[in-house]
């Protein structure tokens, strides 16, 4: 019988090795700018055509638990430090269901990290303590 629980978990893959698991991904969208010109047609009236322009990536943003790993915290560092060549790597967006099994995969090119928040400490809050990271890239596809 199928699964047909949401899904329950969104792992982010730099290089190929699973670096984290998160509980909201946003931003995994593309886009075509649009180019309007006016032209005349044969019974001479002026209409607007439409053209594909620019295809451009949104960020990714991706929100998790704090745990104690900080690899998303390294790879943020490295930008810190100036060294955004080694910074860019390609990745994945993988999506898995409640049985673990990869429902979706969206793989992107060159991102680095181009922002990490920590968390907002409220000792009288229920809330969990959530880390993100927002990646930008030069290119998105679904796999």
């Amino acid at each position: 019988m199928p699964d047909l629980t949401t899904t329950a978990v969104f792992v982010l893959e730099i290089d190929s090795v699973e670096i984290g698991s998160f509980r909201k991904v946003s931003g995994i969208e593309s886009e075509t700018e649009i180019i309007e010109f006016k032209e005349v047609n044969k019974e001479g009236r002026t209409i607007i055509r439409k053209q594909p322009g620019n295809l451009k990536w949104s960020d990714i943003t991706l929100e998790r638990r704090i745990d104690s790993t900080q690899k998303l915290w390294e790879w943020r560092k490295e930008v810190i430090d100036g060294d955004i060549d080694k910074a860019r790597r390609n990745g994945s967006i993988v999506a898995k269901n409640s049985r673990m099994e990869e429902v979706g995969r969206w793989n992107f090119t060159n991102g680095w990290p181009s922002k990490w928040s920590g968390a907002d400490f409220d000792a009288g809050a229920n809330d969990v303590a959530c880390e993100k990271v927002t990646v930008c890239h030069e290119g998105l596809v679904r796999a």
